[in-house]
C-alpha cells in the first residue's frame, strides 16, 4: 500500500498538469522576458557590441600593447639592484626578514643568493638596469620602472589569471577583454583584442585572455605563428569566395532573425565572430606578410628571417596590429622560471626578448603611437633573494617584482618604489596588481570602479572591490 501510494504521488508530480498549474508563473516570466527583450529591440538587430564607445572621462591613451613575461622574470638580475644582497652571497637571511613568510617550493631560510649580472645606469634618467638588457637601457628615458609591485598568488597559473584577470579564479574576463568591453574596436578587418604567443605558451591558457562572463566577442583572438594565422581560415576545396559570401549571408538573415526576436547577445557575437573570420581571409595574410617591412625595420628587431616564428617577429606584428586600429595587443612568452640554471638561462630570455621589446616602443614612438598606446612589460611574481637549485636558481617571489611601462600618460624616465636591502619586500609606494589594473583603466578613459558587468546577481569589474589610482606613475 505505501509502495503504491508513493508511486501514484511521484506521478502526480511528474504530470503535464501539475508542471503547467505548478510552474506557470515561471514559464510566463520566461515568456513575458522574451517579449521584452524582442520589444525592446523592435524586432531589430542590435548595434555591433565592438561598435566603439566613450569612456568615461578624456583618455590618455586609446590602446594597449601588453608584453606579458610569463614564468617570472628576475627582478634582481634585470631591474632592481642590489649590492648589500651580493655582500651576504651565501649567507642565511636574517630571521626577521622570514617571519611570516611561506615560500612556493624552497625552504625559506636557505642561504642567500647574490645577484649574478652587474648594473649600470641608463639614459639622462641614469636609472639603473642589468648589462642583460642594454636594448632596455636605451629606451630608459621613455619608460617608467616601477619596482614595488606586489601580487598575492605564488604558483604560475593562479598568479598570471590574477594578473591578467583580476582574480585566482577561473571565469573572470580578462584586462583585454574589459578593455574592449568598454571602448569598442576602431579595427574594420582585425579583431580588437589579439593574442601572440612565443616559447611555451602559458600555464594559466586561455583564462589569460578570455572573456569570462563577458560576451564571446570581447574575447582575444590567438594568431598563429606558421600556415593559416587563424585555423581553417582557407576554404576547402570547391568553395569559392562568392559562395561562402552568399552561404554567410544566409547564415546571418537568420541569425539576425533570432536576435530580433529573443535579443540574446551570443547570437549577436556569433554573427560578429562569422563576419571577422570572412574579413580575417583577405586581411590576416596581408598583416603577417612581413615584405613591406624595411632591412632596416627587421634589423632593429633582431629579425633575420621574416618567416621565423618567435617573439621578435610577434613586436613587429604586434606593432602592424596597433597601426590597423587594434586595440589590445598581448604577446605571451613563457620562459623565465629559472628554478635552476638561472645565469644561463635568463641571459637567453634577455637576448630573446629585450631587443625586440624596446624597438616595438621606438617604432611606436617614431610612427606617431606611443603617446596614445600604452605598453606593458612583465610577469607574474618575481624571485626570491634566497637560492634554489645548487647554487644558481631563484623560487617564486609575491612580495616584490618589478615591471615597466611606456607611451600614453605614464611618467618617463622614473623609477617608482623601492624594495629592502635584499629585493625581498616593497618598503616604498606598493603598487598591488590590483593598483596597476586601476590606473591602466584610468589611463584609457575609465573609472576602474564604474566599468562594471552585472553577472550572477552582482556587478563585477576588473579590480573586484580593490584597487587604488597610482599616481606617482602618471605624466
Amino acid at each position: 500500500m505505501i509502495a503504491h501510494d508513493i508511486h501514484a504521488a511521484r506521478a502526480r508530480l511528474l504530470s503535464r498538469r501539475w508542471f503547467f498549474g505548478d510552474c506557470g508563473i515561471g514559464l510566463a516570466g520566461i515568456a513575458a522576458g522574451a517579449m521584452a527583450a524582442r520589444e525592446a529591440s523592435g524586432g531589430i538587430a542590435p548595434p555591433s557590441p565592438l561598435a566603439v564607445k566613450e569612456p568615461h572621462h578624456a583618455p590618455k591613451a586609446k590602446r594597449v600593447v601588453y608584453m606579458f613575461q610569463a614564468g617570472a622574470p628576475s627582478h634582481l638580475e634585470l631591474f632592481d639592484p642590489k649590492p648589500e644582497l651580493a655582500r651576504h652571497d651565501g649567507k642565511l637571511p636574517p630571521a626577521d626578514l622570514l617571519k611570516g613568510y611561506r615560500a612556493a617550493f624552497i625552504n625559506p631560510n636557505s642561504a642567500l643568493l647574490g645577484p649574478k649580472y652587474k648594473f649600470q645606469p641608463y639614459g639622462m634618467a641614469g636609472i639603473e638596469m642589468s648589462e642583460l638588457v642594454p636594448h632596455l637601457g636605451g629606451i630608459a628615458d621613455e619608460i617608467c620602472l616601477v619596482r614595488s609591485m606586489q601580487t598575492d598568488a605564488v604558483n604560475h597559473a593562479p598568479a598570471q589569471i590574477l594578473m591578467n584577470t583580476g582574480s585566482q579564479q577561473f571565469g573572470r574576463p580578462s584586462f583585454g577583454s574589459w578593455t574592449l568591453y568598454g571602448l569598442g574596436s576602431e579595427a574594420e578587418n582585425l579583431p580588437g583584442f589579439v593574442v601572440l604567443t612565443s616559447a611555451k605558451g602559458t600555464s594559466g591558457g586561455a583564462s589569460n585572455y578570455g572573456s569570462g562572463f563577458l560576451p564571446t566577442a570581447f574575447g582575444g583572438i590567438p594568431l598563429r605563428s606558421s600556415g593559416d594565422p587563424v585555423l581553417y581560415l582557407s576554404n576547402p576545396r570547391g568553395i569559392d569566395r562568392d559562395t561562402q559570401r552568399a552561404s554567410l549571408d544566409t547564415l546571418n538573415r537568420l541569425n539576425d532573425m533570432a536576435v530580433g526576436r529573443f535579443g540574446d547577445p551570443e547570437t549577436a557575437a556569433r554573427i560578429q565572430a562569422y563576419e571577422m573570420a570572412y574579413k580575417l581571409q583577405q586581411s590576416a595574410p596581408e598583416l603577417m606578410n612581413l615584405a613591406d617591412e624595411s632591412k632596416e625595420t627587421l634589423a632593429r628587431y633582431g629579425i633575420t628571417d621574416p618567416s621565423q616564428a618567435g617573439y621578435a617577429r610577434n613586436c613587429l606584428l604586434a606593432r602592424r596590429l596597433l597601426e590597423r586600429g587594434v586595440r589590445f595587443v598581448q604577446l605571451f612568452h613563457e620562459a623565465w622560471d629559472q628554478h635552476g640554471g638561472l645565469t644561463k638561462a635568463i641571459k637567453k630570455n634577455c637576448d630573446d626578448t629585450q631587443q625586440a621589446s624596446a624597438a616595438l616602443v621606438m617604432d611606436l614612438k617614431e610612427r606617431g603611437l606611443l603617446e596614445d598606446t600604452i605598453v606593458v612589460w612583465g610577469g607574474e611574481f618575481g624571485r626570491t633573494p634566497m637560492v634554489q637549485g645548487g647554487n644558481d636558481g631563484r623560487d617564486h617571489h609575491n612580495r616584490a617584482f618589478s615591471m615597466w611601462l611606456a607611451g600614453g600618460g605614464i611618467k618617463a624616465g622614473h623609477v617608482h618604489g623601492k624594495t629592502d636591502d635584499f629585493g625581498f619586500n616593497v618598503v616604498e609606494d606598493a603598487v598591488h596588481v590590483h593598483d596597476l589594473n586601476a590606473t591602466l583603466l584610468h589611463l584609457l578613459g575609465f573609472d576602474h570602479t564604474r566599468l562594471t558587468y552585472r553577472f550572477q546577481g552582482r556587478d563585477y569589474r576588473l579590480t573586484d572591490v580593490h584597487g587604488h589610482l597610482v599616481k606617482g606613475i602618471l605624466a
